[in-house]
């Protein structure tokens, strides 16, 4: 696999393996001494797995890592981000895959390649936090919209564990992820926060504190008493994408409704938020210097449709303040 791997890189226009490792440790001593831009990296190999690999690279020479899994639905899989991995991609299952998987393994080490990492210690991330400002100025909601692309499983982790316990809003999230992993992803949220996560289902009704997360491959909208999911089209390039959830939730809650736009790629739900701001709904964006990607951050605040741009703690704090 790890041979198979290396010439699908290759394969890719302006893309070179510099080395190859065969355990975790020895992809940490490679990374010190070729200085990659982007690492692949299993999680089940003989000797120090991935995870003991990712954490020591994170500590010594921070680099983008792209997990390459067999166990997408495996909660277990998703500590690799606690300690540091930035996205995951399956392993091909057939014929059919492995002849697109070249180019999909290309194009996201690309994007990875530009992402800025922080240094691990030990594992576990860290960073300076600014205090948390409280404000008298912001609404009161009644339900929350997220959504996040390539970042967003650690953001909202920190997120939900920085919710206070008890909280009582209902939270539907769109989060882009690569096929398979979405059930994994809940699973681990629900682990990591404590917190009551599900993947969605059709005609689910709205419940406090719930989180509900659209299923891969489905867009979710938001009624006044429950979601639906449905089959249409791709948005912005995405299925689940954020712009038919913020548009739903503007039409059936407006002014009542909180949406947020976390770390991502691109632009997907800028207009939808847009249409939430635009019918009277409180509107966040996580701040570019707590970002793993800005992207759809800075599409939402060019286009109008944030009231607040904040760090992710401070997000956490103000929508305490809009459920109270």
């Amino acid at each position: 696999m790890r041979t198979w791997i290396a010439d699908a890189i290759d394969s890719q226009p302006g893309m070179q393996v510099v080395g190859l490792a065969g355990d975790g440790m020895e992809a940490a001593a490679r990374n010190v001494e070729l200085r990659p831009d982007v690492i692949t990296m299993d999680l089940r190999m003989p000797g120090a797995d991935g995870f003991a690999g990712i954490a020591r690279i994170m500590a010594e020479r921070p680099a983008p890592i792209l997990v390459v899994t067999a166990e997408p639905e495996s909660p277990n899989t998703f500590r690799a981000l606690s300690l540091g991995a930035l996205d995951f991609l399956s392993k091909p299952s057939g014929p059919h895959e492995e002849a697109a998987f070249p180019e999909r393994l290309g194009r996201r080490l690309r994007l990875l390649a530009d992402t800025p990492v922080i240094r691990h210690v030990r594992g576990e991330r860290q960073e300076a936090s600014p205090a948390p400002s409280p404000s008298s100025g912001r609404p009161k909601a009644s339900i929350v919209a997220i959504a996040a692309s390539l970042g967003g499983p650690r953001a909202m982790a920190r997120l939900l564990r920085a919710l206070p316990e008890g909280y009582r809003l209902p939270i539907v999230v769109v989060q882009h992820m690569a096929d398979g992993f979405t059930t994994g992803l809940v699973r681990w949220l629900r682990q990591e926060t404590g917190r009551e996560v599900h993947e969605a289902e059709d005609g689910e009704p709205l419940v406090p504190g719930r989180v509900l997360y659209a299923p891969a491959g489905r867009h979710i909208r938001v009624l006044r008493d429950r979601v639906r999911l449905d089959d249409g089209p791709p948005q912005h390039g995405f299925r689940p994408s954020a712009t038919p959830l913020f548009r739903s939730i503007a039409s059936a809650w407006g002014e009542e409704a909180c949406g947020v736009i976390l770390t991502g790629m691109g632009d997907d739900g800028a207009d939808g938020l847009r249409a939430l701001h635009d019918a009277g709904g409180y509107t966040l964006a996580q701040s570019r210097e707590s970002c793993a990607v800005f992207g759809m951050p800075r599409a939402a605040i060019e286009a109008g449709a944030v009231r607040e741009v904040l760090p992710l703690e401070e997000i956490a704090v103000a929508l305490a303040e809009v459920a109270r």
